[in-house]
């Protein structure tokens, strides 16, 4: 159990530093929109370029930012029912939906976005939009941004089997209650 929680940590760290820069995309997206406006509406000029290039940051936040959230356990839950379990017990249902859904499934995208992305790269594949940009990078973001989700929900997994077998702290207990020491 030791080394897959040191397997944990490893993909949680790079989660952690990925998805701290592409927060900074969202200053980026938000600096490239506002350029596009301004001369779209100040000067009367229009690019196809600048336009892809705000979809494909987005893209990246987005698909980057999966697995952080995953991390830092910001997801969206449905309370209805896990608030009313144990600890364990809401533990219990992460790895059952990690095993049975998050992971098969983020594994399946991978899978299916890949020669996507390899056919996109092959054939230099570019926008159809005039002055429009290369297609392959943002291709590229699928298979990333679910492959780190993929392997943050192989962490998650790790850490709430440690805890249900008594050898890791609660992976489910807040930033405010580990602070206070519960």
């Amino acid at each position: 159990m030791n080394r897959l929680l040191q397997f944990s940590r490893l993909i949680d760290r790079i989660n952690a530093g990925i998805g701290r820069f592409s927060i900074w995309l969202v200053l980026v997206v938000t600096l490239v929109s506002a350029a596009n406006a301004t001369s779209r509406y100040a000067f009367n000029l229009s690019s196809n370029a600048l336009l892809e290039i705000q979809w494909y940051l987005f893209s990246a936040v987005f698909l980057f930012c999966s697995g952080y959230t995953l991390l830092r356990n910001e997801h969206v839950r449905i309370d209805l029912l896990s608030s009313r379990l144990t600890d364990r017990g809401r533990n219990w249902v992460d790895v059952v939906g990690l095993s049975l859904f998050l992971i098969p499934v983020a594994a399946m995208i991978v899978w299916m976005s890949w020669p996507h992305f390899v056919e996109s790269w092959v054939h230099n594949e570019q926008s159809s939009n005039a002055g429009g940009l290369v297609r392959w990078p943002v291709r590229l973001l699928l298979p990333a941004g679910f492959a780190l989700l993929g392997l943050q929900a192989i962490s998650e997994l790790i850490k709430r089997i440690a805890f249900l077998m008594g050898k890791g702290a609660n992976p489910l207990a807040s930033a405010a209650d580990e602070e206070a020491g519960q």
